[in-house]
């Protein structure tokens, strides 16, 4: 907390004498009850600005507005239903008072590093009116059970039910073998609708990759343009075993083969009876999805549901939960470090759990 500093310069909080500086920083150090909570504040809001753009210049000092939607973004579990939440946004979705926590642990970060409480009582009470009114409205929707996850018996279900020899079957095969291993948003592999695909954001067919790592075993790799935990401007990649009767590089094989296009086409994208090459579209490929699931006995998945599912499938076989956080590109301060040489230990920790 201490080391990550905002490129403003905070005023000295002491006089600028050595001895002086070196005492306000044990004083600052053991003012803490809890260091480890302010890093997870931290985490939580940085990722908030990464997803809404928000300039470094702007996090230190933070402003109650900015502090103000950062809580309402923590606290916020969108109605599915409402189109005003855009899909592309992912949600902290946690309670009041973990958000009054991570507003907590950002006033000690700005005091830490020489800055005034970002936070007057004027505007604690603000946002504790805003948090208040988001209790009432979400009380019953997080008494809900949790989205289901995709299990390996709703794939094969899919695999035996969709027809692969088919441009849109082998298109929404494809997309649903990468969601599943690839621990993927749905997001990723759909887009909005049929004039919404851009190669800037979305994944082509020139970011789909099948190579070999140091263990001498094939994988797969996705190269998004653009990311929700990735900086502005920066590309992200997605690793993914191979092997099985669910694999996800055969079912991109399949793709390629029954669905050709260019290569600044969807990677996800399917035929239709003219020979137009359309992209696999969010709200049409999960009703197929469901159509199967629910004449099997299943009930309704979600857009998470792929990436729940593998992530659960993974852990359940007994991948590192480390591992599995990486393979599923959840943030940390390691991201950077960890993902550098994650395709070279991939098949070590994935080994056998391909079915």
């Amino acid at each position: 907390m201490f080391e990550w500093k905002g490129v403003n310069v905070a005023p000295n909080p002491v006089l600028n004498i050595p001895v002086l500086r070196h005492i306000h920083l044990l004083a600052s150090t053991h003012s803490l009850d809890d260091p480890g909570s302010v890093g997870s504040a931290l985490c939580k809001f940085h990722l908030f600005c990464d997803i809404f753009s928000i300039s470094e210049k702007d996090q230190l000092p933070a402003s109650p507005a900015l502090l103000h939607s950062f809580a309402l973004w923590a606290s916020t579990d969108p109605d599915p239903d409402d189109p005003a939440f855009p899909s592309d946004i992912s949600w902290e979705s946690v309670t009041t008072s973990t958000v009054s926590k991570y507003l907590s642990g950002i006033w000690a970060w700005h005091m830490a590093q020489g800055w005034p409480p970002p936070l007057s009582d004027v505007d604690f009470l603000s946002i504790r009116f805003s948090l208040r009114g988001l209790a009432k409205i979400q009380g019953d929707r997080r008494s809900k059970p949790p989205r289901p996850p995709i299990t390996v018996a709703m794939l094969r279900a899919l695999h035996s039910s969709l027809d692969l020899s088919n441009p849109f079957g082998a298109c929404l095969w494809a997309a649903c073998t990468c969601a599943f291993w690839g621990l993927m948003r749905w997001g990723e592999v759909t887009v909005s609708g049929r004039t919404a695909f851009s190669p800037t954001t979305h994944l082509a067919r020139v970011n789909a990759h099948l190579l070999v790592d140091s263990f001498d075993k094939e994988y797969v790799r996705l190269d998004l343009p653009k990311a929700k935990t990735s900086g502005p401007g920066k590309s992200q990649s997605v690793f993914m075993p191979t092997g099985g009767d669910l694999c996800p590089a055969k079912a991109l094989l399949n793709l390629e083969r029954v669905v050709p296009a260019s290569p600044l086409d969807p990677l996800f994208s399917w035929k239709d009876r003219f020979g137009a090459v359309r992209p696999l579209v969010r709200k049409a490929a999960l009703s197929r999805v469901n159509e199967v699931l629910t004449s099997a006995g299943w009930g309704n998945a979600f857009g998470h549901s792929f990436r729940i599912g593998g992530a659960s499938y993974l852990l359940g076989q007994g991948v590192s939960p480390e591992i599995v956080r990486i393979a599923g590109r959840w943030k940390s301060l390691a991201y950077e470090l960890y993902i550098r040489s994650f395709k070279n230990i991939l098949s070590k920790h994935f080994m056998n759990v391909m079915v």
